[in-house]
């Protein structure tokens, strides 16, 4: 019976929609956050503008009102300098001790300085190469209320930005937002939000980011078959590595060197995320991994060739192509994909897919499609894709390991009912065996006690010739201790069994009157002989002395006996008559063949009327 998936799967389910929910909520949260607005502040959405690099706002350049947001991508895309943005407002009474007025700057890129009534009031960096770089950093500055007069007031803003053809994105392109002009602790609220979004959520991202790259790859490392690890590691590690560039505001190089690297980032992005697609949807390609990483050398040579006045153009096509390779690589994905359950998959494909769309929108404002937002949508959400992505592979390889270790104590019960099963049928066969085993040997013995001893009591029983009866009283007993000695199942040096068969042949030769010879070929290591051999090769050498001594007639008798080949080799030659008839007729001929070959051994016997007989016994010990 197959056991029931463990309950706890489904919270694995549960686990991967509440996270797909969380990227649905957090995307949705995002732009509600953007369009929240506080009441009681001005918005100022006019300025008077002259370009001019001047330390004040100056007075002799020709300016011109323009509608704020300013975008210098589509109002003065070839300038790179310094923009003065001047604004008027009105107070109609003092303003209390208590109650600051400040001005919300939104969005200005790349930095600010700000100047009341012709006083510099706020500087937000270096206004000179390297540029501080605030286009993500909102700015909230209180307005003095020693310098702010009852009636007309002049804000003058000093704008240092770069030209569009020289950055990699719209973003990046000099512009200033509207402005928010009243008091200070309304104003903190939006300015609050907007900060966390754009420079707090960066950062702590970041941090959250690192640990769970670090903890990828170092998964990734132990678990070499599980390489989709890796890559998304070290995908979070590249991000946070981007981001931090692009957040940075000091910089030891200039803003090109900044603009070229994040340009070029780009293309090591998107080849650690082919890999880890690809691996992830076991559909790995090394033309794919080969051409993604020909990109990271491919793209910055050539935005290099470009120069750092056409960087924007470089920059432009290869987003294209590389969103184009994104939307190839994410079909690849799908189409591998779709092998597996949907409910496994949807998850993965919805980030996919929420993942190619703000590449789309990033490329659209690329070439004008749609209009620059204010919050970093893509930079905001990125991470929380990847935490999501992160989190569900871990959820994944938790369920893996939950259900490694369900069929490893499966197949540990298995293998414990098969040993106890193999212990089973090993103990019945063996218990058979000894029981044939047994049988064999109770066959054995009654036969031996049978042909032998049996013989000899009953030749004692009908013999009329009372000389005899001692002798064959002698042999009876002699039969019987072989017997029992071949009970007792005593292992015996062949040394030892040479010397009681010379002791036993030699005297019963002479007894009968035939000459004897005995010959022994010397051995080095007498090997042992188990009692059942030696006891059969007791009985076979016996009833060939007792065939030369009833039947041969032979004056001599010849027994040798030799170790060769790992067997033991007994003759018996005498010089009698010889057998006359077949040389299987009699019962004591068939009988040592038969025990020799219960021995695994072989009984030759040979014989020509006149000439006598060669008995040869080769057994193996």
């Amino acid at each position: 019976m197959q056991p029931l998936a463990p309950p706890r799967l489904a919270a694995f389910r549960l686990g991967e929609f509440a996270l797909l929910l969380l990227v649905a909520a957090f995307a949705f949260a995002l732009p509600c956050a953007a369009l929240a607005a506080d009441e009681g502040a001005v918005v100022i959405d006019r300025a008077l503008v002259a370009e001019s690099d001047a330390v004040s706002f100056p007075a002799g350049v020709a300016s011109h009102s323009v509608t704020l947001p300013d975008h210098w991508a589509d109002t003065r895309p070839g300038y790179d300098g310094t923009v003065w943005y001047r604004t008027e407002f009105r107070l109609g009474g003092r303003m209390p001790a208590d109650d600051l007025l400040a001005v919300y700057i939104e969005r200005v890129c790349t930095n600010v300085q700000i100047h009341l009534n012709g006083f510099l009031v706020f500087s937000a960096g270096r206004m000179t190469e390297p540029v501080t770089r605030n286009c993500d950093r909102p700015q909230l500055v209180a307005l003095p209320s020693a310098l702010l007069r009852p009636g007309e007031n002049v804000l003058d803003l000093r704008v240092r930005g770069h030209a569009l053809s020289s950055v990699a994105s719209v973003q990046a392109a000099g512009g200033l937002s509207r402005l928010q002009l009243g008091p200070q602790a309304i104003l903190r609220s939006e300015h609050q939000a907007a900060w966390f979004w754009k420079v707090t959520w960066i950062d702590a991202s970041s941090l959250a980011l690192i640990g769970l790259g670090c903890v990828l790859v170092a998964v990734g490392w132990l678990n070499k078959r599980e390489v989709h690890f890796s890559h998304l590691g070290w995908l979070c590690l590249a991000w946070v590595v981007y981001t931090l560039v692009e957040s940075a505001r000091d910089l030891p190089w200039s803003n090109a060197a900044t603009e070229f690297i994040l340009a070029s980032g780009w293309a090591v992005l998107l080849g650690l995320a082919a890999q880890f697609l690809l691996s992830f949807a076991a559909a790995r390609s090394r033309v794919v991994e080969s051409l993604a990483a020909l990109q990271w050398v491919a793209m910055p040579l050539s935005l290099l060739a470009l120069g750092p006045s056409h960087l924007f153009d470089g920059a432009r096509i290869w987003f294209g192509v590389l969103v184009l390779e994104l939307a190839v690589l994410l079909c690849l994905y799908l189409r591998a994909a779709r092998r597996r359950r949907w409910i496994d998959q949807l998850p993965m494909a919805a980030i996919a897919t929420v993942g190619a769309a703000s590449a789309l929108v990033a490329v659209g404002r690329q070439w004008g499609w749609f209009e620059p937002t204010v919050l970093p949508i893509a930079t905001a959400w990125i991470p929380v894709a990847f935490g999501v992505v992160g989190v569900r592979l871990f959820l994944m390889f938790a369920r893996a390991l939950r259900e490694l270790e369900h069929d490893r104590n499966r197949l540990v019960g298995e293998w414990h009912r098969l040993m106890e099963t193999m212990e089973t049928t090993v103990a019945t066969l063996t218990a058979q065996r000894v029981g044939q085993f047994a049988e064999q040997e109770r066959k054995r013995i009654a036969s031996d006690l049978h042909d032998d001893l049996g013989a000899k009591l009953l030749t004692i029983v009908h013999t009329a010739d009372t000389a005899r009866l001692p002798d064959l009283a002698r042999e009876a007993l002699d039969e019987m201790r072989l017997s029992v000695r071949g009970l007792a199942g005593r292992s015996v040096l062949l040394d030892d069994a040479i010397a009681d068969w010379r002791a036993e042949v030699v005297g019963r030769l002479e007894q009968a009157g035939i000459q004897p010879h005995w010959n022994t070929e010397p051995f080095e290591d007498s090997p042992m002989l188990s009692a059942r051999c030696c006891t059969q090769l007791t009985r076979i050498l016996r009833e060939a002395i007792s065939n030369v001594i009833k039947h041969s007639g032979a004056r001599h008798c010849q027994v040798r006996c030799r170790l060769a080949d790992g067997a033991v080799q007994l003759t018996v030659k005498d010089d009698g008559h010889g057998i006359a008839g077949s040389l299987d007729a009699g019962q004591g001929m068939v009988s040592m063949k038969r025990r020799a070959k219960s021995l695994s051994g072989q009984c030759l016997v040979e014989s020509y009327p006149g000439k006598g007989v060669v008995i040869s016994l080769t057994v193996p010990v």
